[in-house]
């Protein structure tokens, strides 16, 4: 579901309170966070989809780093892994073990353990893990603690979801393929580690909403209003050229307020948008990757100094939080 869709549906549900639950359904964020005592609390998060890939064993193994994702992107340490899988029946052993394989090796790189799961029969194939770990609860880097003056920075470069689109359509450079795989499978773990210990409170992993569908869950929380730096956005191989040929969708649409904002298609009817101030050499190919998904894309952090922050082979500075906004109706 896109953000709009789920925002809607969760908006009718009622669920009761608890003390212990520190990050839960009350603003948008990549994990839940139950705190256990005064120096500890469990993060837990779910996360699956269909094949990307064709090969099954990185299908397993990017589908296993983007669920670790939500439990680096809120600061914790993973634990423990619980497969879910739905395969059809006749989809061969020696498929349907290659994806669980990539998925446990996944895992262990992360330095935590798949100990069970469940399957079911579908005829479509999903696989993915619900992953519990461990936090601080005085150092939750919840998705809307963004401040007027936060430098906006990414781990990974961005269009893994154009790459993979474009493969499915045979329009895709082989080493171009090559790195957006070798990128959804990379952890997210030395980002999530280095922007911690360099003083990042807010922090989310670029999914499947695009960069500009999780910067306006970060901004309609925080109330402010985001200009990425479109050309400072760093890409994978060939993504602007497949932007350019239409190979992502986006939307553009009027603020109350006069402004003009560039959203994905899943966010148009939403309440909040985060706003795009294009640069000269930034116009269609760099709207249509900002809003594409980006399976297992890398951590977005807001930071108050860009002293803070390693740069080179961590992060990329994406763009600055630049004033407060007042609530709009839907």
């Amino acid at each position: 579901m896109g953000p709009g869709a789920l925002h809607e549906m969760m908006a009718l549900l009622r669920f009761p309170s608890h003390p212990n639950v520190l990050v839960g359904l009350g603003k948008a964020d990549d994990a839940a966070v139950y705190q256990i005592n005064a120096s500890q609390a469990l993060v837990q998060t779910v996360d699956f989809f269909p094949p990307i890939v064709d090969d099954p064993y990185d299908y397993g193994y990017i589908a296993a780093a983007n669920a670790l994702s939500d439990i680096y992107a809120m600061g914790g340490t993973p634990m423990l892994a619980l497969a879910i899988a739905a395969f059809p029946d006749n989809l061969p052993a020696s498929i349907t073990s290659q994806i669980l394989q990539g998925g446990i090796d996944a895992v262990a790189a992360a330095g935590a353990v798949v100990a069970g799961g469940h399957t079911i029969v579908d005829p479509e194939p999903k696989y993915g893990l619900c992953v519990t770990g461990m936090i601080d609860p005085a150092r939750v880097a919840r998705k809307s603690d963004v401040h007027i003056g936060d430098i906006m920075v990414l781990s990974k470069p961005l269009g893994t979801g154009i790459i993979t689109t474009a493969a499915k359509r045979n329009q895709v450079d082989p080493q171009a393929y090559a790195a957006a795989v070798a990128s959804m499978k990379q952890l997210n773990a030395s980002a999530a580690q280095v922007a911690m210990r360099h003083g990042v409170v807010c922090m989310t992993d670029i999914t499947g909403f695009g960069l500009l569908g999780h910067a306006s869950e970060m901004v309609r929380d925080s109330n402010v209003a985001m200009q990425i730096h479109a050309s400072q956005l760093p890409l994978l191989p060939t993504v602007r050229a497949l932007a350019d040929a239409g190979v992502a969708i986006a939307v553009a649409v009027d603020g109350t307020d006069g402004s003009h904002y560039v959203v994905p298609a899943a966010v148009a009817g939403g309440r909040w948008k985060a706003l795009l101030k294009p640069t000269p050499d930034s116009q269609r190919a760099v709207t249509f990757t900002i809003t594409a998904s980006c399976t297992s894309g890398g951590c977005a952090g807001a930071t108050a100094s860009l002293k803070d922050v390693v740069f080179g082979d961590v992060f990329f500075c994406a763009g600055q939080v630049r004033k407060s906004l007042q609530a709009r109706p839907a």
